[in-house]
């Protein structure tokens, strides 16, 4: 399945970027990105991002307004009034940090200052950003700061609006951190070689979520007169150096930085394939048109919030994965060895627990052309560390969350007929992964002796972690069945049914049980479990939310409540019922229902598959309204790597991923006007809601093609057949 875009204008900037991607003629110059607002989830707990980046690039540009705390995961925080400087790597809005590498800050005046002295104010009615280009003024220096970036390298250009003492901080110790003491501890080694006046070289090791290695190029266009190390704590190794400048007021600075994870010669070679002049204007075009071509893949219609609401999580959808290999294929894998990428690109940054609900199948469906590639870099991955990676970073395996969702991926993409990758081969990866134990997370012979996770051999999540592996089992089961694997597919199946061990049928609940088979108490439902906080059974949830986590088997549950009355009266509840917790991962709540967390986003579709669909339309248009907003705090929870997104774009085109491997979509009720989806081949998919009003929320009829259509799913091959789904709106 191949999926052409158009050619950026690389050529008009100066510039050469690589591309994965076939490229075509550009025809269509409407600019899309007018609609992006990087800055909504850039306040609350939405933890993202305003900086510039390249669409699944190894770079993000961004400020940095702080580094300590769960606050500051993505390192900015629209609230707060100082900018500590501008770091290369981040992460869109996950709960837990890493990256932030090379800190960089204009400075002026007095150059020996206290580590934390060198932060500026500046006015909020000066700062912007657009996708690629982001931009400050700096008050206390008075430099304006703007910022752009290539797939591997960025680039920063700074106008100092006076020349006194005209320098740069360079901080090598910087980098985000749960502690303050991790703050100034976590850099293991770091060295830095001036090869010449304006090229900086060096390597940095460090710790925090992952064991990072990042190699780097800094390049000036204009020659360092003179360079002063700051004094280190006793625990800190990265280095910080001001770097000083012969300049007159109204002059600009220049830098580019490059990265890699495998050497200083593989950053240079990502530098000078990617941002050979000065041309920062080329470089900011360049990005500007490649995320253009990508968001031009969907044409919606709307207001302007919607709009912006709907663009926005397209490009939050495709910050990452992060193409983290050199541009010759080159890079540092799991077990620290240096390799080329069997398929020449080698991506990271999955945040799976998240992910596989509705990015993955968005992917599927949107970015097709991606979608192998994702595939080899998790069997890749698997392979030398022995399972699919859980949650990838930086090529490693940091093991947050459950489940081994790259099986799902997997599967899903087995299913809807992606062949650039070797079946058996990631078949082989699925059931090792899912058949032998691994560290911290899947005690497989636990599992299968007892038919789910004990609470009393468990250390903690032992419902979460079985209801989340119970699905990972019908992925595999599915992909062995349609690979006639037909041993495999019994005994998989046979797991996905593990489910029904841990459904209390006295309270309705997924309850933690011990291994004698008895049921834990006392219980609370309403009870949050936190694996990192509060321990507890359950994974950022409780057993109202993760009652509802059997996404393969609907049916199968309906059955077990006792058939849909019972079943719906439950699930009415759970919107109902209402919960304190002061958990910050658990949000977005609508009753015990938690939107700003990823096990609650099939729940609400749970309705059109137990008969009351205009139940699942009333909630989707609710969290329409209280959930996603056009400002800073306009997410309910982390972004999540795009899964927070992707959720709003399905949604918005009336149907959901409930269970992604299977490939269908379930029916909800669709939030915009008219939306066109151009799909690969050149076929586009065109999706109506006619009458859709404030009042008209729910569906009366839906029509495909011109023909009635009475299913409550559509598949995913009906979709990329192109066509037109028009909903009847009453």
């Amino acid at each position: 399945m191949k999926r052409k875009i158009p050619l950026m204008a690389a050529a008009l900037a100066g510039v050469f970027l690589s591309t994965s991607c076939d490229p075509v003629e550009k025809t269509d110059t409407k600019d899309y990105t007018q609609y992006v607002n990087t800055f909504i989830g850039a306040a609350d707990n939405g933890h993202t991002f305003p900086g510039a980046c390249y669409p699944f690039g190894m770079i993000q540009t961004s400020p940095v307004t702080g580094a300590v705390g769960w606050r500051y995961c993505s390192e900015y925080t629209y609230q707060d009034s100082l900018i500590w400087g501008f770091t290369q790597t981040h992460l869109n809005g996950t709960g837990c940090m890493d990256l932030g590498d090379i800190l960089v800050m204009p400075v002026t005046g007095t150059r020996a200052r206290a580590w934390d002295a060198y932060r500026s104010h500046f006015p909020k009615d000066k700062e912007a950003a657009t996708p690629g280009y982001y931009t400050v003024e700096l008050s206390d220096p008075q430099v304006k700061a703007e910022l752009t970036a290539s797939i591997h390298a960025a680039l920063h250009r700074y106008t100092y609006h006076k020349a006194d003492s005209a320098s740069l901080l360079i901080d090598l110790q910087h980098g985000p951190a749960w502690r303050e003491e991790q703050y100034h501890s976590q850099v293991n080694s770091c060295e830095v070689n001036w090869e010449d006046a304006q090229t900086l070289t060096g390597h940095v090791n460090n710790t925090v979520w992952v064991d990072q290695d990042y190699f780097f190029v800094m390049k000036f266009n204009r020659p360092v007169i003179d360079s002063l190390y700051l004094p280190m704590r006793e625990t800190e190794k990265g280095k910080r150096i001001i770097a000083t400048f012969d300049m007159k007021p109204g002059e600009e600075l220049m830098m580019k930085v490059a990265l890699s994870t495998t050497s200083v010669e593989g950053a240079k070679k990502n530098l000078q394939a990617e941002i050979p002049d000065w041309n920062f204007d080329g470089v900011k075009l360049a990005a500007h048109d490649e995320w253009n071509s990508y968001l031009s893949r969907i044409d919606v219609e709307g207001t302007d919030d919607e709009k912006t609401n709907f663009y926005t999580c397209f490009y939050h959808a495709l910050i990452q994965p992060n193409q983290i290999s050199d541009v010759d294929g080159m890079y540092r894998n799991a077990a620290d060895s240096i390799v080329k990428a069997g398929t020449g690109t080698f991506y990271s940054t999955f945040s799976l627990w998240d992910t596989y609900r509705a990015a993955h199948p968005f992917y599927t469906l949107m970015v097709p052309e991606r979608v192998d590639g994702f595939v080899n870099s998790l069997i890749e991955q698997g392979e030398v560390q022995g399972f699919l990676p859980i949650w990838a970073l930086w090529g490693k395996e940091n093991f947050c969350m459950i489940g081994n969702h790259g099986v799902s991926v997997i599967a899903e993409a087995y299913r809807k007929g992606f062949h650039g990758f070797d079946a058996e081969r990631a078949f082989n990866m699925v059931k090792k992964t899912q058949t032998v134990s691994h560290p911290l997370k899947s005690d497989w012979e636990v599992y299968t002796k007892y038919g789910y996770f004990p609470t009393d051999l468990t250390k903690a999540e032992s419902v979460s972690s079985t209801l989340e592996s119970v699905y990972d089992d019908y992925a595999a089961a599915d992909m062995a069945r349609r690979m006639g694997k037909e041993e495999d597919a019994a005994y998989f199946a046979k797991r996905a049914d593990y489910y029904k061990n841990l459904f209390d049928s006295q309270t309705n609940f997924m309850r933690p049980r011990n291994a004698d088979g008895v049921w834990k108490s006392p219980f609370n439902p309403s009870d949050v479990g936190h694996a990192e906080s509060t321990g507890g059974d359950y994974t950022e949830g409780n057993a109202w939310q993760y009652t509802w986590h059997v996404q393969h088997d609907v049916p199968g549950l309906i059955a077990l409540f006792g058939g849909e009355k019972a079943f719906l009266n439950k699930l009415d509840s759970l919107f109902t019922v209402k919960l304190e917790t002061t958990q910050a991962d658990v949000t977005g709540l609508i009753g015990q229902y938690a939107h700003g967390n990823e096990p609650s986003h099939h729940v609400t579709y749970l309705y059109a598959l137990a008969g009351r669909p205009e139940r699942t339309q009333e909630l989707i248009r609710e969290i329409f309204d209280t959930q996603y907003k056009n400002k800073p705090d306009g997410l309910c929870g982390n972004d999540d790597c795009g899964q927070m997104s992707a959720w709003y774009m399905f949604s918005a085109m009336g149907f959901y991923p409930v269970n992604p491997v299977s490939g269908d979509y379930v029916f909800g009720a669709p939030q915009l006007p008219k939306i066109v989806l151009h799909l690969a081949d050149g076929k586009t998919f065109t999706v109506i809601a006619e009458n859709l009003s404030k009042e008209h929320k729910y569906v009366d009829s839906i029509m495909l093609n011109g023909e009635p259509y009475t299913k409550n799913t559509i598949s995913h091959e009906d979709i990329l057949k192109g066509g037109t789904l028009v909903y009847k709106m009453k």
